[in-house]
């Protein structure tokens, strides 16, 4: 879709090296939510390590998703200081 739209997408494969604590919470202010909406629910990372667990702070959730990077909800498209998750792909023309 981005291709279609003339934007040249940088793919970072995130599996193989995961963002930093830094970069996701730059991440997170640009999508503008919180650790926990930034979580896929449904790995089975999440039920072991129980972080279903509300008294968990947006630090180590984050740094759940840094030990455990499928647990990063994607694809997160960038440009400049705003993000989206790219979940409808329809959210990613509210950046082009």
């Amino acid at each position: 879709m981005l291709k279609k739209h003339h934007a040249e997408p940088e793919v970072i494969l995130y599996l193989e090296q995961p963002p930093s604590l830094t970069q996701l919470r730059q991440l997170l202010k640009k999508l503008g939510l919180k650790a926990r909406d930034l979580l896929r629910t449904k790995e089975a990372e999440y039920k072991e390590l129980k972080l279903d667990n509300l008294k968990l702070s947006d630090t180590q959730l984050l740094e759940a998703m840094i030990a455990h990077p499928k647990l990063i909800e994607r694809p997160i498209v960038v440009s400049g200081d705003q993000a989206v998750l790219g979940r409808p792909p329809e959210n990613v023309l509210d950046l082009i």
